[in-house]
């Protein structure tokens, strides 16, 4: 005898709620009904799958595993179900799509008006994160596809190019190397480099570019500035407190504007893939392809 996905999906919600009163109203059952399903998963496991405690549900060893296993049987079934009400139809209904916050702003509003023409049974619905938290989201099959900037260290994705983003030096107006038609990695590597905090894969994309991965970068006393936005980025150069590397969809997109900044090139240029990624063998790979092929003629 096997678990049912029922049993699998009332696990879930247990170790995501903490409670089984949580988790019933998660899953519209009753507490009671919820906790048969968590009994009857239990004596076809041969296990206990959690431990009842005053301050809530712990899960036990068996329990964590199930729960791990029981994400990808879980995100396979709601791809099946997807892919066949889907069928013969892409690109319709709920596509879960994750996106960086370095590409959300300033491509999405192009973007989401042609989604919309061509795809009009299209039900679309985003999630802003950094780019780890959205390939656990893809992995876990709580996101369809996520839209992110490589290079990053990915397993067990898939992924479909949408274009390239060229890296671009930002200095104060009144720094020297404006005289400048481009800007070195040498005279970068001699500045203040101030950089997204840590998470963000534009932060490791810009240190590389650079060729940089000195200790002062990795967060100790010492460490560089960091920002948590580009916007705020672009205000602490524009402020005299060091330089960066921002992405040209930003700069186009009019983000140094009305900033005290300066835009020149890197020489020899450096850019950065945006992508869109997918779960290995997700039935929604072929519309996670198309969704690409769609972005990229922008």
């Amino acid at each position: 005898m096997l678990p049912s996905l029922r049993q699998l999906q009332y696990l879930k919600l247990l170790a995501e709620h903490g409670s089984f009163s949580r988790a019933a109203e998660a899953a519209h059952v009753t507490q009671p009904t919820l906790s048969a399903g968590i009994q009857e998963l239990e004596r076809t496991l041969g296990a206990a799958v959690v431990d009842r405690a005053r301050s809530g549900v712990i899960l036990t060893p068996v329990g964590e595993e199930t729960v791990a296993r029981a994400q990808d049987v879980l995100a396979r079934a709601e791809d099946l179900v997807q892919a066949a009400r889907s069928a013969g139809r892409p690109l319709s209904g709920r596509l879960r799509l994750g996106v960086i916050p370095t590409i959300a702003p300033f491509m999405l509003p192009k973007a989401l008006p042609t989604l919309r023409s061509r795809f009009p049974e299209l039900r679309l619905f985003l999630r802003e994160d950094l780019t780890g938290k959205l390939v656990a989201g893809l992995k876990a099959g709580s996101l369809d596809a996520a839209l992110i900037a490589l290079p990053y260290a990915l397993h067990g994705i898939e992924t479909a190019e949408v274009g390239y983003d060229e890296l671009l030096a930002a200095v104060p107006a009144n720094h020297p190397m404006t005289a400048n038609a481009s800007v070195s990695r040498a005279a970068l590597a001699g500045e203040e480099l101030i950089l997204l905090e840590d998470g963000h894969c534009l932060r490791d994309q810009a240190l590389s570019a650079c060729g940089i991965d000195g200790p002062r970068f990795g967060g100790g006393d010492d460490a560089g500035f960091a920002a948590t936005s580009l916007a705020t980025l672009v205000q602490m150069v524009g402020s005299g407190l060091g330089v960066s590397l921002l992405p040209a969809m930003a700069i186009e997109a009019g983000l140094a504007d009305d900033a005290p900044v300066t835009i020149r090139p890197l020489e020899g240029g450096a850019r950065r893939e945006v992508a869109v990624a997918w779960r290995a063998g997700s039935s929604r790979g072929a519309e996670a392809r198309l969704l690409a092929e769609t972005l990229r003629g922008l």
